[in-house]
C-alpha cells in the first residue's frame, strides 16, 4: 500500500510502510460496517431526492436547457437558480432589482470625490452562492468572456470581488435569457480586446516606447 502513495507523500515511504502496519480485529469489522450502512443509506437517499428534483424540474426543462449554454452552470446549481428566483423575470421590475434581491450588485463606491463603501449587500444567500460558484467554475471554461472579464478583475481588484462581478454578469444573463426567451450569446475572450482596441493598442504602444522602441503601425489586409 505504501508503494501507492503519490506526490509528496513518495518521499515517506519507509516511514508509511509501518505506519500501514495493523490488524483488523472483529470489533473493528463491526465498526466499519456500520459505517458502510450509513454511506449506502445516504446514497439512497441522495439517489430518491435526485429523482424528484428532477420530477420537480419537468415543467422547466425549457429554462434548464438555457442555462445548460450559461458557462459555469452545470444542472444542480440551475436547479439552485429556477428555485430561488423562479422563471417570470417581471416580479423584479428591472435587472438592476434582481441583482440587489440577489446580492450580488455592489453599490456606487464614489461620490463627489468622496469614497464610500463598496460593501456587497446580502441579499438571497443561496442564490448569491449558487452564482458565485457559476462564476468560479466560469473563470475555468477556456476561450469564454466570462474567464477573459474575471481574471481582468481578478487583477485589479482581487479573487472575491471579480467572483462577484462575473456571478452579477451571469444573473444579467439569465434575466434576458428567461425574459425574452433567447439563448446565451458567447461573445469569445477577445470580446474585450476588440471593444477597447483603440485603448489597448495605445496602451501597448506607450509601453513599447517607454522600452526604447519605435512602434510603427501597419494594418493587416483583410
Amino acid at each position: 500500500m505504501a508503494e501507492l502513495a503519490k506526490g509528496r507523500l513518495r518521499q515517506k515511504i519507509d516511514e508509511l510502510g509501518p505506519a500501514l502496519e495493523g490488524k483488523l480485529e472483529e470489533h473493528h469489522r463491526f465498526l466499519l460496517r456500520l459505517q458502510l450502512d450509513r454511506l449506502e443509506a445516504a446514497e439512497k437517499d441522495l439517489a430518491i431526492l435526485e429523482h424528484r428534483l428532477q420530477e420537480k424540474l419537468k415543467p422547466y426543462e425549457a429554462q434548464l436547457t438555457l442555462l445548460d449554454e450559461i458557462p459555469g452552470v452545470d444542472w444542480t446549481l440551475a436547479a439552485v437558480i429556477i428555485a430561488e428566483m423562479g422563471v417570470d423575470m417581471s416580479v423584479f421590475g428591472s435587472v438592476s432589482q434582481l441583482a440587489s434581491w440577489a446580492g450580488v450588485c455592489p453599490g456606487n463606491n464614489e461620490s463627489a470625490g468622496k469614497r464610500k463603501s463598496s460593501r456587497i449587500p446580502k441579499g438571497n444567500v443561496y442564490l448569491k452562492t449558487a452564482l458565485v460558484e457559476a462564476a468560479n467554475a466560469a473563470a475555468k471554461a477556456k476561450g469564454t468572456y466570462l474567464r477573459d472579464k474575471f481574471y481582468r478583475l481578478k487583477a485589479r481588484r482581487g479573487y472575491k470581488r471579480a467572483a462577484v462581478a462575473v456571478a452579477h454578469k451571469i444573473l444579467v444573463a439569465i434575466y434576458h435569457m428567461f425574459s425574452h426567451q433567447v439563448c446565451y450569446n458567447e461573445l469569445g475572450d477577445a470580446y474585450l480586446d476588440k471593444r477597447n482596441k483603440h485603448h489597448l493598442t495605445r496602451n501597448l504602444v506607450h509601453r513599447l516606447e517607454r522600452l526604447g522602441y519605435t512602434v510603427t503601425l501597419e494594418q493587416k489586409a483583410a
